[in-house]
């Protein structure tokens, strides 16, 4: 029984504990986070095309973003109004003919995101921590809401 109370005493001070880090500036963008200083993704709306009968292909405009890092690992910080940090998927996405491009093929070998983790910082706001699960390799990335064509990119150098 003593063990119990210890238990939620302690849970119960963590989830007490306040958010003291950096803050986004505006709602419903992802800014990567670089110790205390935040940078704003590139906010695209990615274009659809249907190349052949079972695939869609989805461009950005530009060979590559201007929103870079050196983290293998990047970290995101979203102060959610609208967006769902739920929804959100990560891509890695290939620069040809001066511009970002994904396929998504209906059958067969498919395009997968790359897993995330979302944590809630903040009972107060919406304030959202969302982490990439594994390393990512050098090269172009995009998260996306499920079901939106909204793009936030960056590039991992």
């Amino acid at each position: 029984m003593r063990y119990i109370a210890i238990t939620a005493l302690c849970a119960f001070a963590l989830m007490a504990q306040k958010y003291n880090g950096p803050r986004p500036p505006k709602p419903d963008v992802l800014f990567l986070q670089h110790a205390d200083n935040l940078l704003e993704t590139e906010v695209s709306e990615a274009q659809e095309q249907q190349p052949k009968k079972n695939q869609i292909l989805y461009t950005v405009e530009g060979a590559a973003s201007p929103v870079k890092t050196p983290l293998a690992s990047p970290i995101f910080l979203l102060l959610a109004e609208k967006l769902d940090p739920g929804r959100l998927q990560l891509y890695k996405l290939e620069s040809r003919k001066g511009r970002r491009e994904i396929l998504f093929k209906r059958k067969g070998d498919a395009a997968r995101p790359i897993r995330l983790t979302v944590e809630r910082l903040s009972r107060d706001e919406n304030l959202y921590r969302i982490e990439v699960y594994e390393s990512l390799e050098n090269g172009e990335y995009s998260l996306t809401p499920d079901g939106s064509n909204t793009v936030f990119c960056f590039q991992v150098y």
